[in-house]
């Protein structure tokens, strides 16, 4: 395919085994089996299964394919794949390109080295990955890929797609009955939608060649200010640099190809710093597509000798990269039940979504942020450039009347859309949403969808997605067991009676102003809700007994996957930080400060040389800068000590819990005294004797 000559229509989704694709290939008996699968969530037969790998294979090699592989996700929170060639020997030394039915729906992947928080002992190897019609197959490499579900020989899950499709199922389930009790009958599915919005930095391959700290931990580890960060705000929607604008450009085309609709790009607020938003899809598939866009980031940056950086927090002082969860519900009828309509105070229906929402969110606070916790996310959340780790809901002005007159029992009168006048004739009319838009908000309503903006960059966006449908599930349940007995005529008053009653009881949760203020905090407190600051002061709500009864109550995890869950969790904490630590001592022992003794004998020397040929006074200012010099290199050498002492006693810890803790309480503090300290010596020694590019290098001359 020329791609110089060919239409965005053409391209996009060209190596997508698409609907389309399905329609031209399959028997109309077999598209029809298949659809009904994929629409209505029933068991795929194998015949029908058989049928479909033939024509997969067909296409598939048609367009340069000479490979399969069951793509997943397990708990390491990439991606895995096993690649088999089509090819089967027949004799003669002749190959035939062949793929059967149980060959698309099974893989049997070597489990055993995956992360399984004690559900799988290593000599357990065997485990299966599950063919997910719902997610469609892509080309990539000249290799088919499978979307598919991970699971251990026992059946638990391993991955991150099978509690999704749980949860999503889930929520189908409550919503749909509910609905059809409100009198829409004609609903039979419910499915939620995302479109996460994806924020990541570009710096120069040859700069991240040399910084050791992100080629191990994707940050830096080390490195002071330049004279000039973010203070402008000149890069913020600025305009694109050439070699940004090319990467975008061909970043777009391998998107635009495996059908993931990506709509948006700017610049953001840190130099080398851009965002990505794609049009909202089903939440499976925009699990999968936003998985595809961080592999497709950073090999497109490659190619443009760049390095696409997904870290929360790459640099220090500057602001880190989030992900925008963009998240509504939608039914098989085409209604976006999250919007509010003409008149938000009469559609019963918005009504009570919006307070199963409402209700989900506060019963729920410590879950959702929970689904967000990363090591690398704790040095966002709260640092006013992300949402603070207090969960709180904004509904803009319109709503937030509309709940107080629910909860007072008056009648809201909507005062109708209001023109925006901008004082320039020449400029269009437009009305205004009926909600500005809260950045410091963690959950916010931006008109007919929430806006979760807690995630991290790196982060899957499955797990708050299974968390969010999982909980708006349980609220749309109780809701369904409260109404489901009483009388028709009755049913409006007890809809209105329980509407009421849930926005008064969660209206706590409610907060429309700026959530980086300290008097918020001290509010949020009085309000009785949760401030995890850390990672680790939020893993333990996992294994919480209300928690664990929502997941076992609809089927999303067993106790045995939850606490599995929270092993793993604890363990990629405690192995980031490890890292971590490990990669700062090895910086300060083979690179910063041989760097820094170096300069300090250069110094001693040329004081010396100074002294023989002028005199002792004529080096009274060099003879003060080595002092300060070397007395910081002292507290520095005292903290690298410290540092090793401290990692091999949390390395030694058993209790995975304490160990956690340890590197939370002790670890980060060494290493933060040391930045502190190394910092302050980079500022004062010449640039070219600190022996990697510092940040002024890498964010201003790319």
């Amino acid at each position: 395919m020329d791609e110089t000559k060919v239409k965005i229509p053409e391209l996009f989704g060209s190596l997508v085994f698409n609907d389309k694709v399905m329609r031209d290939k399959l028997p109309k008996d077999v598209y029809k089996a298949l659809k009904k699968t994929i629409d209505n969530n029933t068991h795929l037969e194998l015949d029908v299964a058989n049928s479909v790998a033939v024509a997969m294979k067909e296409w598939a090699v048609e367009n340069g394919a000479t490979h399969f592989t069951h793509w997943f996700q397990p708990m390491t929170g990439t991606t895995a794949e096993k690649h088999d060639s089509f090819i089967n020997p027949v004799g003669d030394g002749q190959v035939i390109m062949d793929f059967a039915g149980k060959e698309l729906v099974k893989g049997e992947p070597d489990a055993s080295s995956f992360p399984s928080g004690g559900l799988r002992a290593t000599f357990e190897a065997r485990g299966y990955t599950a063919w997910d019609p719902t997610s469609p197959a892509f080309i990539k490499d000249k290799t088919l890929y499978i979307p598919t579900a991970f699971c251990s020989y026992g059946g638990e899950a391993l991955d991150k797609k099978t509690p999704l499709l749980r949860s999503m199922e889930a929520l189908s389930k409550e919503a749909t009955r509910l609905l059809n009790l409100l009198g829409n009958t004609d609903v039979t599915g419910v499915a939620t939608t995302v479109g996460p919005e994806q924020e990541y930095f570009l710096i120069d391959e040859k700069d991240y060649a040399k910084r050791k700290d992100l080629i191990f931990t994707g940050r830096t580890l080390l490195g002071a200010m330049p004279p000039k960060g973010q203070e402008m705000e000149d890069h913020y929607f600025g305009a694109l640099k050439e070699r940004v604008s090319e990467y975008m450009h061909d970043l777009d085309k391998e998107l635009w190809k495996l059908g993931i609709p990506a709509k948006t790009k700017h610049n953001e607020v840190a130099p080398c710093q851009h965002e990505l938003a794609p049009v909202f899809e089903t939440s499976n598939v925009a699990v999968d597509h936003n998985q595809l866009t961080m592999e497709l980031m950073k090999h497109v940056a490659r190619k443009h000798g760049l390095v696409c950086l997904l870290h929360e927090k790459p640099f220090a002082g500057i602001n880190g990269s989030g992900k925008h969860n963009n998240w509504s519900i939608s039914t098989n009828t085409g209604i976006n039940l999250l919007e509010p309509g003409k008149s938000p105070a009469e559609n019963t229906q918005f009504l009570v979504f919006l307070a199963a929402v409402i209700k989900a969110v506060d019963d729920y606070a410590d879950l959702l942020r929970l689904s967000v916790a990363s090591p690398g996310n704790d040095h966002r959340l709260g640092a006013n450039e992300a949402p603070p780790a207090v969960v709180s809901m904004f509904l803009g002005d319109e709503l937030s009347a509309v709940v107080e007159s629910i909860e007072k029992g008056k009648f809201f009168k909507k005062g109708g859309k209001v023109q925006m006048e901008m004082g320039a004739t020449v400029l269009p009319h437009f009305f205004k949403d009926n909600t500005d838009r809260n950045r410091t908000s963690p959950f916010a309503f931006t008109g007919n969808k929430f806006e979760f903006r807690m995630l991290g960059s790196s982060i899957s966006v499955a797990g708050p997605n299974v968390i969010l449908n999982t909980a708006v599930a349980e609220s749309l349940n109780l809701f369904y067991e409260e109404l489901k007995d009483v009388p028709e005529k009755k049913l409006e008053e007890a809809i209105h009676e329980l509407v009421k009653k849930t926005l008064t009881a969660h209206k706590r949760i409610i907060f429309n102003g700026d959530g980086y203020t300290d008097a918020w905090l001290e509010e949020a407190k009085k309000r009785g809700l949760y401030n995890f600051k850390t990672t680790v002061d939020s893993l333990p709500c996992f294994i919480a007994k209300k928690n664990v009864k929502l997941f076992t109550k609809h089927g999303i995890f067993t106790e045995s996957e939850i606490n599995s869950r929270y092993e793993i969790l604890l363990e990629n904490y405690v192995k980031t930080l490890h890292i971590e630590a490990k990669t700062l001592e090895d910086m300060l022992a083979h690179q910063f400060m041989p760097a820094v003794s170096g300069y300090t004998k250069t110094l001693a020397d040329t004081i010396t040389a100074k002294k023989a040929a002028v005199s002792a006074v004529a080096c009274k200012a060099e003879v003060k800068q080595l002092e300060s010099i070397s007395a910081s290199y002292d507290k520095l050498y005292a903290l690298y000590e410290k540092l090793v002492k401290d990692t091999v006693k949390a390395e030694k810890e058993a209790d995975v819990l304490k160990a956690a803790k340890f590197y939370k309480d002790t670890v980060i503090k060494d290493m933060d005294d040391i930045r502190e300290i190394a910092d302050a010596l980079e500022e004062i020694v010449p640039e070219d004797v600190i022996p990697y590019p510092s940040y002024g290098k890498i964010l201003f001359y790319m």
